[in-house]
This record gives structure tokens, C-alpha cells and sequence, in this order.
């Protein structure tokens, strides 16, 4: 007999509906979040799948609600559209709502590059290659693409027009 033909008592049901209703009121989760955290209290695999489906319906889970908070709290905290769309990635998202989520091409993303730049390292442009390149793998660790790099490093507002 496999896990989808097993008969679960309704308080073992509750119980993981409740479990899983706990972690949304908290924050949002995507659906692969929530399958961990609750395998990791022990509830079976197809009664949790079932449960994650059935809060889905009822919209009380959505991946495109956790991509969009998760984009909006990332980006607050500085980081660019590369680690945050990877950041999703490792979280379950799709990639339709992914990039449905995440534009990496929006000219914000520059001005964001520019402000985390010019908090981390000051108002003045580095001046040396060894600064420049310090300024750049920082900001490459952010998930900044090279044209938002550029622009963060420049004193060219054309740049961002192509």
C-alpha cells in the first residue's frame, strides 16, 4: 500500500491544516517551504500535499504572493534581481512567476545598485582598480547585473539608455 492509499485519522488531518494555517498567518511561504516545514513535524507526505493544494484553492497559500513579498523584502534590504530570482529559485517559485516577478531589466534596479553602492563605500567613486573591483564584487554578490554595476559606478546617467 502506498502513502496515497493511506486512511489518516481526521485530527491527524486538522492537525497538519492547522500546522500549515500556523506558518502562513506568520508570514507567506511558498509551497515547497511549507511541504518542509511540514514534513519536518512529521505529517505524511500525500496528506501534506493534499492540505498545500486544498490552501492554494482556498488562496490561502500563493507562490506568486511569497515571490512578490519575498522580492519586496529582498530589495528593501539591498540585494539585486540576480540573487533574488536565484534566492526563489532555491525556494520552489517557478520560473513563469519568477520572471513575471522579478524584471531585471527595470532601470530601478540601477538606482538601487547606486544606493547600496554609495551606503556600503560613500558618495565619491573609487578611484583605484583594486577599489573599483572591491565595489564590483560586492555588488556582484548583491545580484546586480553588469549594466546596473556599470551605471552604479559611473557618474553616466546615459547609461542606462540603450
Amino acid at each position: 500500500m502506498d502513502d496515497s492509499e493511506l486512511i489518516l485519522p481526521d485530527t491527524s488531518r486538522r492537525d497538519a491544516r492547522h500546522a500549515a494555517i500556523r506558518l502562513l498567518s506568520r508570514r507567506e511561504h511558498s509551497a515547497d517551504e511549507l511541504k518542509r516545514k511540514l514534513k519536518t513535524k512529521g505529517f505524511n507526505p500525500a496528506l501534506i500535499e493534499q492540505i498545500i493544494q486544498e490552501l492554494a484553492q482556498e488562496n490561502l497559500q500563493s507562490d506568486e504572493r511569497f515571490a512578490e513579498s519575498y522580492q519586496r523584502s529582498r530589495r528593501g534590504s539591498g540585494y539585486g534581481p540576480a540573487r533574488i530570482q536565484q534566492e526563489l529559485k532555491q525556494r520552489g517559485v517557478s520560473e513563469d512567476i519568477i520572471a513575471a516577478v522579478v524584471i531585471a531589466d527595470d532601470s530601478s534596479w540601477a538606482e538601487l545598485a547606486k544606493q547600496v553602492r554609495e551606503k556600503r563605500f560613500g558618495l565619491a567613486l573609487p578611484e583605484s582598480a583594486p577599489d573599483r573591483a572591491k565595489q564590483m564584487r560586492f555588488l556582484q554578490y548583491r545580484g546586480f547585473t553588469g549594466q546596473q554595476l556599470k551605471y552604479a559606478l559611473s557618474n553616466d546617467t546615459e547609461i542606462l539608455i540603450d
